[in-house]
């Protein structure tokens, strides 16, 4: 079924291998995803063509400065005829959410998106409602444009569980891209539904039952502490729930791969998704332009493999 899922997306998004695999393992480990990169490379289609491959509700939230928490949560109407308040349901209330540009709106709408995104559930008024599952947001940023931009607060970005940087694709990825949007109504018109949400939620049950060695276990928490020692370049080393979507996204690694059971190999591909956004670098690794990928690697280093 994810093979068939995969090559469903492949479909409309043409090459981004590394967005895809991204995409797949935060939808079966129940992970959010931020990605970051120059527009024009396919995030927002890649999150409309998984949801339609999935036969998932699927909601596109335009983030801009005007925009207010209610627009995004709903809010609570009064009924003039019955004399009660009734509650309008906002986007957030679907299985995908596309949050495009988050960084374009203020801390306090982001901050909108946290119950969901790590209770799964949202509050409104008094009354607390459940997301239907599977619930998943993409969002994505642009790293070029500063200007009107509001950095995401450190505990926002903790609740994405990987930060994929898109890159360009490759020239004869680009070539196809060309031959294949040329021709009219190309893209998610080909796209067929080839999973359902019980198809989605059997598969998860399946990754949390690959094997974890304890080996591989003290591996990741090795990593994860070596952020927290004392260092001139780190300002703030990555919190518990490093560990546990690091341990995750390496078993659901190893499930795409065929394996039921997690090896190094699968840590490392994962590492840098899952830390980059979660260790804070001080002043003096801005001044020297160093970059968490590069402290990452570092640590890789430093650590032994089991």
């Amino acid at each position: 079924m994810v093979i068939a899922l995969k090559k469903e997306i492949g479909k409309a998004v043409i090459g981004q291998d590394y967005m895809l695999s991204g995409i797949l393992i935060g939808l079966l480990t129940g992970g959010h995803i931020l990605l970051e990169g120059v527009p024009g490379l396919a995030k927002s289609l890649a999150a409309s063509t998984a949801a339609k491959a999935l036969g998932v509700d699927f909601k596109r939230i335009q983030f801009t400065p005007d925009l207010l928490p209610a627009d995004i949560l709903g809010t609570e109407m009064y009924h003039q005829k019955t004399g009660e308040f009734v509650v309008k349901r906002g986007p957030i209330f679907s299985n995908f959410i596309l949050a495009d540009e988050i960084n374009r709106s203020p801390a306090k709408v982001q901050s909108a998106l946290l119950e969901a995104m790590q209770e799964h559930q949202v509050t409104i008024g008094e009354v607390t409602y459940p997301l239907d599952a599977p619930f998943l947001v993409i969002a994505t940023q642009n790293p070029l444009e500063q200007q009107g931009t509001y950095p995401l607060p450190e505990a926002q970005q903790d609740r994405f569980m990987l930060k994929l940087k898109i890159r360009y694709p490759k020239r004869e990825e680009e070539r196809q891209i060309i031959q294949s949007y040329a021709k009219e109504n190309a893209g998610l018109s080909d796209v067929e539904t080839v999973m359902t949400r019980e198809d989605i939620i059997r598969v998860k049950a399946c990754v949390d039952e690959i094997y974890l060695n304890k080996k591989i276990e003290d591996y990741v928490l090795d990593i994860v502490s070596m952020t927290r020692e004392p260092s001139p370049y780190i300002a703030c080393g990555a919190s518990p729930r490093a560990s546990l979507c690091l341990i995750k996204a390496a078993r659901c690694r190893a499930f795409l791969a065929g394996r039921e059971y997690v090896i190094p190999d699968d840590v490392k591909t994962v590492v840098y998704d899952v830390l980059r956004h979660r260790i804070l670098l001080s002043y003096e690794a801005e001044a020297e332009e160093i970059t968490s990928e590069k402290l990452i690697a570092d640590i890789l280093e430093k650590v032994n493999l089991p």
